[in-house]
């Protein structure tokens, strides 16, 4: 399977900020307007654009205008790809635990 690290580095990236992180969890309830996701914060909207341009960015979230306001909701695929390398990290990691490098092997003199 091909890994996608510039995605993935750019997903990992955004996510690096406590924030962002808040939002993409209120997001996992459904579409939210801008003005809802401020409600939940101690920012000013300017604050809120800068966060929501590195979501967009990357790919983990979509914005549509409705109106005067923006709607925000979470694409999906862009996660995938962080996930599937992190499965492979586990898997890997779990396989190859008792493959030690540095264990004595039998005859072997220090």
């Amino acid at each position: 399977m091909e890994r996608n690290y510039k995605t993935c580095t750019q997903v990992l990236k955004a996510l690096s900020d406590e924030t962002r992180i808040k939002i993409v969890d209120m997001l996992c309830d459904g579409e939210l307007c801008a003005c809802n996701i401020l409600d939940n914060f101690n920012i000013t909207q300017p604050t809120l654009s800068y966060h929501m341009k590195i979501l967009t960015e990357c790919g983990l979230v979509e914005g549509r205008k409705d109106g005067l306001w923006m709607r925000y909701s979470l694409k999906t695929e862009n996660f995938e790809a962080v996930r599937n390398l992190f499965n492979h990290f586990c898997e890997s990691a779990n396989e190859n635990r008792s493959n030690n490098c540095c264990e004595k092997k039998s005859g072997d003199d220090l």
